[in-house]
């Protein structure tokens, strides 16, 4: 059963509607190959980039659609259900432009800004590193400073669409001060002395390039900083926030498919001379899911509504990162278990659905670190 939505606006509905044109003509009949043969999907993102659904979230005046959270996460969570690495890099692209929109002077965002929302420039975003991942005050990657420019040295780790990306949003070190001493910059991916090391092979998301990049003396003009000196850490955390959003409407959509499939796949299978869903044991797990599925959803939207209005949601960002995927493992899971070894086959979407969901659990800040942001904000 396709979710149930409640958009605040007839235009997003129709967006909404677009959007699942657009994923059954261009991504569902594309999703295995391109998982198959670990294919980069650049094509995929060009076409939701001409559709406007790239930069749903930012203004107009720069070539966005201007639409609040509470839309463009639903618009995230369908992207996903067709091909969860597209959704991924959806999300991870809004990521990267997050920086530019809200420490870019103006003159910044005129230049930059259209084009990357238009998915004509495809983003990355460099933080974390092999030795600070859910630490990344810890960073050793540098940035010195050289008359009109900044040369960059060291080493990201874990660079969703690394090798790929038109432009990498980078943090690094400008100081010894701790995380005081930490700038963001926007690197072009043709400047000199930057490379992409051999990509992760991954259990799951195959077309979604992970790889470290690395930087060796990169040169970036003064004029590709974001913010001031020591303003990169804060920048950094404050787009987190927004992704972990992104990261928990992609495993509802993911989960959601994967609880259509098995609802599909047990109105059909038969024991005992009738479809499995209606014997009870099987129905029960089915109606586990289900719930799991939309109280995820709930969470998400909650989070993105406080967004929206202007008011604190990090606290609801880290609950709603950690129950979507937490919630979409158990999901995933489970309609394996429903398939039976039917599941266990590539025959079937629900094995990929699994192993995709992992790392959900553990990009955006590991579940343990949402944990951790919970308890934390608990305590003030």
């Amino acid at each position: 059963m396709p979710a149930e939505r409640l958009m605040p606006t007839e235009e997003s509905a129709d967006l909404i509607e677009l959007t699942q044109t657009i994923a059954d003509k261009e991504l569902r009949d594309a999703v295995n190959e391109g998982e198959r043969t670990a294919t980069f999907p650049r094509d995929a993102f060009l076409t939701l980039g001409r559709a406007g659904l790239l930069g749903l979230p930012y203004p107009e005046e720069y070539g966005g659609g201007g639409q609040p959270y509470e839309v463009y996460l639903q618009v995230v969570e369908e992207i996903a259900s067709a091909w969860a690495a597209v959704g991924v890099g959806t999300s991870v692209h809004a990521l990267s432009c997050f920086g530019l929109f809200h420490a870019g002077t103006d003159e910044q965002k005129r230049r930059w800004l259209p084009a990357m929302l238009s998915g004509e420039l495809l983003g990355a975003y460099c933080l974390s590193e092999a030795h600070a991942g859910s630490d990344p005050a810890a960073m050793r990657t540098r940035a010195v400073r050289d008359g009109d420019d900044y040369v960059i040295t060291g080493a990201k780790a874990w660079t969703t669409h690394g090798g790929k990306a038109d432009f990498y949003k980078v943090m690094a070190r400008t100081s010894d001060d701790g995380g005081r001493g930490i700038s963001c910059f926007l690197v072009p991916a043709d400047a000199e002395g930057l490379s992409a090391d051999v990509p992760e092979q991954k259990m799951g998301l195959m077309s979604s390039t992970t790889t470290t990049m690395l930087f060796d003396g990169v040169r970036v003009p003064a004029e590709r900083r974001l913010g001031a000196e020591g303003q990169g850490l804060p920048i950094a955390l404050a787009g987190l926030d927004s992704g972990r959003l992104g990261i928990a409407a992609v495993a509802t959509g993911v989960a959601q498919a994967a609880l259509d499939a098995a609802v599909a796949y047990a109105q059909d299978r038969e024991t005992f001379g009738r479809p499995i869903i209606e014997h009870q044991g099987l129905g029960f797990l089915l109606a586990d899911m289900a719930a799991a599925v939309e109280s995820a959803r709930a969470t998400y939207l909650h989070a993105a509504r406080l967004r929206d209005v202007g008011r604190p949601f990090s606290r609801q960002a880290s609950v709603a990162k950690l129950v979507c995927t937490d919630n979409a493992m158990k999901v995933t899971t489970d309609a394996v278990q429903v398939l039976g070894g039917a599941g266990y086959t590539r025959d079937f979407p629900v094995e990929r659905y699994m192993r995709e969901t992992k790392v959900m659990q553990i990009f955006e800040g590991t579940n343990q670190i949402q944990r951790l942001v919970i308890g934390r904000a608990l305590g003030r």
